[in-house]
């Protein structure tokens, strides 16, 4: 994989299915090369490429000894890009994760001068494991890297690298010194990705290969420039009129107070998704078309990726909890109300 080019130009016909079969060659490389060590959890693996794909975050929620961990290691060792793993305690401060600035002596003159030490969140993938176990102050500071691409220290501001992701995990079950993120944090995560137990078959290979030889050692197989080249393919992808009403609909059938929304969201949701819900809904969907080969976006494609999109997005209300119904399940109520309406060909 050669490519390398990142305008923002429009491509010819020919460029574009070019740039249509590189993603899709880099997404599918990838998926070989975590077979390796990852079982199963195709679902999980798209989410999460999809994700870097977009120039977005994800949140994985999974119990503990679901490989969530693993995953995201496993895949920065795909990508020649810089990692770091920060492993989220109470008592860790915001310095701890940005960096911080201490007092210089130049050994030649002497002179002192307060010089910035990076921290670990200046890498292309950062690993916040267990996001929900550090206090608000700290989760505050990861706010600004997550949306603007960089940190202030002292006053000064310090931009994060090319590209930057930030891949969280959470363990939805010991709420003993947890701090729940905040609705404004969630939102700047594009997926919510439940991870969820493996298949049988899965399990058994799982227990072969970890009490085995494994299954081989995972070579890097694209680097930071290309995935730059992949992000700038996805804005391009075209979409339809239609497609974009129906991302609309979805959304909009969400908010309880508006006219368009649904009778069951009125019934089971305290409140609907915002307008970051439509935007990823879109790009997502771009991304999900492209490493499936087609060089547009379908309605589909905005169907298939609407339940990790939407799920940390809309809150299900007492009604709903006293029924059993979860936020997933309102989510495929919504794709089963709304039509596609595909057009006519």
């Amino acid at each position: 994989m050669s490519q390398t080019n990142t305008t923002t130009e429009p491509l010819t016909d020919n460029e574009h299915w070019k740039a249509v079969e590189f993603a899709r060659g880099a997404y599918t490389s990838i998926q070989q090369e975590l077979s390796k060590v990852i079982v199963g959890q195709q679902d999980v693996i798209e989410e999460i490429l999809i994700a870097i794909f977009t120039r977005s975050h994800a949140l994985l929620v999974g119990v503990p000894g679901l490989a969530k961990t693993l995953m995201i290691s496993s895949l920065a060792q795909t990508l020649q890009m810089s990692f770091k793993r920060i492993q989220f305690t109470p008592d860790l401060m915001p310095s701890d994760i940005t960096g911080t600035e201490v007092i210089y002596q130049d050994p030649a003159t002497g002179e002192k001068q307060f010089k910035f030490l990076h921290g670990p969140l200046f890498a292309n993938i950062v690993l916040a494991d267990e996001i929900n176990r550090t206090p608000p102050k700290t989760q505050a500071a990861m706010l600004e890297a997550m949306q603007e691409r960089r940190v202030t220290v002292g006053g000064k501001t310090y931009t994060l690298p090319k590209p930057f992701f930030v891949l969280a995990t959470q363990n939805p079950l010991e709420q003993e010194g947890t701090y729940p993120l905040p609705e404004a944090q969630l939102d700047r995560f594009l997926f919510l990705i439940s991870v969820d137990y493996p298949e049988v078959e899965d399990e058994i290979r799982i227990m072969q290969m970890g009490t085995g030889q494994g299954g081989g050692e995972i070579q890097p197989v694209i680097s930071a420039e290309q995935i730059l080249f992949i992000q700038e393919t996805v804005k391009l992808i075209p979409v339809s009129e239609h497609v974009y009403r129906y991302a609309q609909k979805i959304v909009g059938c969400t908010r309880t107070r508006k006219p368009e929304a649904a009778d069951f969201c009125k019934k089971y949701l305290n409140f609907g998704a915002g307008p970051r819900a439509s935007l990823s809904l879109i790009i997502a969907a771009k991304a999900h078309a492209l490493i499936n080969g087609q060089p547009y976006v379908s309605c589909e494609n905005v169907a298939a990726v609407a339940k990790a999109i939407m799920r940390h997005r809309i809150s299900v209300n007492f009604t709903a909890q006293s029924e059993g119904i979860t936020s997933d399940e309102v989510v495929e109520m919504i794709l089963d109300y709304v039509p596609k309406n595909e057009p006519q060909s």
